[in-house]
């Protein structure tokens, strides 16, 4: 980034204060970018037919629908940036919590999806000047409503779809592979760290921290005493603040949750639809629309910045019964990401060093 905090301020701070404003370096979208371009540089070069993508009609309803992608992107951002300005009970403006959303999105591009952007959330947050019970309610509180809408919504689109939801051709349970084990794998880790995070929530934060740290007993798992310790005082923290949240607060940062995760989804439908032309009844709009939460499910188990290279590769094998064929598929994924991941990248690249000056660099000269 071309304003970052002088050397002699950054060895002011903590070192997890250095590591989450390293993580944020623009430096780090390199390796994301060439995940990204190199799968789609791979499927170009491996028996790529450039006459199929040719036969792709670019008409005024083509680019209408793709008028109408973005147009969705931006309600996905304005509904996660509601949800930040319910949680935060009025704290901030609700143009901060656009510029918020916009640094916690950047910086879930450029780490990994399995580690989340929670670090950076509540650093920033931090600095913002929110108390520390509500900064941690609104970092955890988040985990819980995206889990919420994944784990609760995808039994529903099962009955409607059967098996066949999780991917093309798959008839039963029983008829597995790699995409379908590693589906379970993630949905299952999605419903036991949603269960313990609603459980310390909602119901008993000290019984869930004691088995953090009664964990860390164990030989093999001691070395995370120190960081099972904070993670259970957060939760306990939390819990209590989360009393101060009412039933209408609740049901709007929820019903804020399922439109924007439902306008990612509908996105790469109106791509598909406005550059492929499939035909398209209720029913299969609906299994689309269900096959991709099945992937993104399994993208949670991306060990790469932001899922960057797994969603292009998964794109055509989980969607090919939508797809006339690679070519137009790959076409339609690269639009995809260029809109929604590396819109972000660039975006985050102008937004985070000018927080960085306005907002970090303006408290560390206060504090000294």
């Amino acid at each position: 980034m071309s304003q970052t905090p002088l050397k002699d301020d950054i060895e002011q701070l903590s070192e997890d204060q250095r590591n989450v404003l390293k993580s944020l370096r623009a430096s780090r979208m390199v390796l994301p970018i060439l995940l990204g371009l190199g799968v789609v540089a791979f499927l170009v070069l491996r028996n790529f037919d450039f006459e199929k993508i040719k036969h792709i009609h670019w008409s005024a309803a083509t680019f209408g629908w793709i008028a109408l992608a973005f147009a969705l992107m931006v309600i996905r951002h304005l509904a996660f940036s509601l949800r930040m300005w319910v949680l935060a009970q009025g704290h901030f403006s609700f143009v901060k919590c656009i510029e918020l959303v916009m640094i916690f999105e950047f910086s879930l591009c450029i780490t990994p999806t399995t580690a989340g952007g929670a670090a950076v959330s509540l650093f920033v947050l931090t600095q913002e000047h929110l108390s520390a019970a509500r900064t941690t309610t609104i970092v955890l509180y988040k985990v819980v409503l995206d889990t919420l809408f994944f784990v609760g919504t995808f039994p529903l689109l099962f009955a409607i779809n059967g098996a066949k939801v999780i991917r093309p051709g798959m008839e039963s349970l029983a008829d597995g592979n790699w995409e379908s084990r590693l589906f379970f794998f993630s949905y299952a880790g999605m419903v036991s760290y949603g269960l313990f995070l609603f459980y310390g929530l909602f119901v008993n934060p000290t019984l869930i921290k004691r088995a953090l740290v009664g964990a860390t007993r164990l030989p093999f798992l001691s070395r995370f005493n120190e960081r099972m310790e904070k993670l259970g005082s957060e939760i306990v923290l939390a819990s209590e603040d989360m009393k101060n949240i009412g039933w209408r607060q609740h049901t709007a940062a929820f019903g804020a949750t399922w439109v924007a995760w439902t306008c990612k989804f509908l996105l790469i439908s109106c791509l598909i639809f406005g550059i492929d032309h499939p035909t398209m009844t209720f029913a299969r709009e609906v299994l689309l629309y269900s096959r991709l939460q099945a992937m993104f499910i399994i993208m949670a188990l991306s060990p790469t910045p932001g899922g960057a290279g797994i969603a292009e590769g998964l794109f055509y094998p989980f969607l090919h019964d939508f797809l006339s064929n690679l070519e137009v598929a790959t076409v339609i994924a690269l639009i995809w990401r260029l809109m929604s991941y590396y819109l972000y990248l660039a975006a985050g690249a102008i937004v985070v060093p000018n927080w960085i000056r306005k907002v970090f660099l303006k408290n560390l000269k206060k504090e000294n």
